[in-house]
């Protein structure tokens, strides 16, 4: 949901998070939490993008590895790696990333439409990118990432 606030001044708050050398934006409205990374169960029989579950204050939440559902080559963990709690209607999931960046105010009209491929990133993920200076933001699609079919139990807190 977007805030009065951000309708009045066209400006959109998105968290800047990366994976590779890539930057990618997800609306704030659709992040519940930034936390470090912490222990996550495997549950068998799971798609190989789903790293597992996690009990994060009482709720245990499905924990998706975006570079496995991207195709981008694994990197081992490190000081910096967070995970990024979204939530979409009655779904929520944690997505494994190499670091969260920045939040930042963008233009409404900054956004240009998805090309059909980025890197190894589908159109279907992407919800447009937006060029902040020197930098090229790739926006997520999160409806798409999460597509229940995909995550078999994604549901809601």
């Amino acid at each position: 949901m977007i805030t009065l606030a951000e309708e009045q001044s066209n400006d959109i708050k998105i968290i800047v998070f990366q994976l590779g050398n890539e930057e990618y934006g997800i609306p704030v409205h659709q992040v519940r939490s930034i936390e470090k990374m912490q222990h996550i169960t495997r549950v068998p029989g799971t798609k190989e993008f789903i790293t597992g579950v996690m009990n994060l204050r009482g709720v245990v939440t499905p924990i998706i590895d975006l570079r496995s559902r991207f195709g981008i080559q694994e990197k081992p963990d490190d000081d910096a790696t967070r995970i990024i709690i979204v939530s979409l209607e009655k779904m929520e999931a944690g997505f494994i990333v190499d670091a969260a960046n920045d939040v930042l105010d963008l233009k409404a009209d900054s956004f240009e439409p998805p090309p059909e491929v980025v890197g190894t990133l589908k159109a279907e993920y992407i919800d447009g990118v937006v060029k902040e200076g020197k930098r090229l933001l790739v926006m997520l699609n999160i409806e798409s990432v999460l597509r229940e079919k995909a995550i078999p139990g994604l549901q809601g807190a």
